[in-house]
């Protein structure tokens, strides 16, 4: 691409947003301040074009209000501080496959059920402080599931506290995978009750390997938009050594007079 300063119709065009939406993105922090001319048109340069091909991946990745944080926040990042942030929404990725890859093997458990209710261990079961962690969720969002009927743990000891036994385990997995993969809890509440009388596996199972999908589409764009947006911070980190390089340089009225 030229070095040439860009217009915003340029800039538009080779990003594929619309010309009011690189105004409102650079308003907003996403893009880098563009330069004015003296009669005060913008203009861009090629970083800014990676800087919106960056907010795009991120914002695939991890959706536009966390992308537009992410990118403000690393405005006077250093690079080592933008490898950190992506690394942790790949973190957060793999947790949501791993969610997923649990609840195909409940569903699959379930499947293999002959109707006979398997027996089952104090051993095998977990507090509600487990099973949360486990989940990667609130130990008030189980508490909520049980209210919506998604989860029915045992009681057990004088204070009544829960414990789950490895059915209400796959269910929750189950649970997480519909909710992450954007299911109402009346849907997922009805998915569980067919679960339940033996039929709908091909339809969840389905379910579950779009969400796997749809999570590895995310990756990808999220490892398309590390490059732009190492690009771009790369950028920002030079332009603010050249500002500090000529602040400390000596004014012209301060230099030496020659020796004779």
């Amino acid at each position: 691409m030229s070095e040439r300063a860009l217009r915003t119709s340029d800039v538009a065009r080779v990003s594929g947003y619309s010309v009011q939406q690189v105004r409102d993105l650079e308003r907003l922090g996403v893009l880098p301040p563009a330069a004015r001319s003296a009669n005060g048109y913008r203009g861009y340069a090629p970083v800014h074009v990676r800087a919106l091909h960056a907010y795009r991946g991120l914002a695939h990745a991890m959706g536009p209000v966390d992308a537009r944080r992410l990118l403000v926040e690393l405005g006077a990042g250093t690079l080592a501080d933008a490898a950190a942030a992506v690394g942790a929404v790949h973190v957060r990725l793999a947790r949501e496959r791993e969610e997923v890859l649990h609840a195909q093997q409940a569903l699959r458990a379930i499947g293999d059920e002959t109707g006979e209710d398997p027996p089952e261990h104090e051993g095998d079961a977990m507090t509600i402080t487990e099973l949360a962690e486990a989940l990667g969720v609130r130990t008030s969002t189980l508490r909520f599931w049980e209210d919506e009927r998604l989860l029915a743990p045992a009681r057990v000891t004088s204070l009544r506290a829960r414990r789950y036994g490895p059915d209400a385990v796959a269910a929750a997995r189950i649970v997480v995978a519909l909710r992450g993969a954007g299911h109402g809890i009346p849907a997922v509440r009805e998915t569980l009750r067919t679960l339940r009388r033996g039929g709908g596996l091909d339809e969840t199972s389905r379910v579950l390997r779009d969400r796997l999908d749809r999570i590895a589409d995310r990756s990808v764009a999220l490892l398309r938009a590390g490059s732009d947006l190492a690009a771009v911070v790369t950028h920002r980190a030079a332009a603010v050594h050249r500002t500090v390089q000529c602040a400390v340089l000596p004014a012209d009225d301060a230099a030496p007079p020659p020796r004779s």
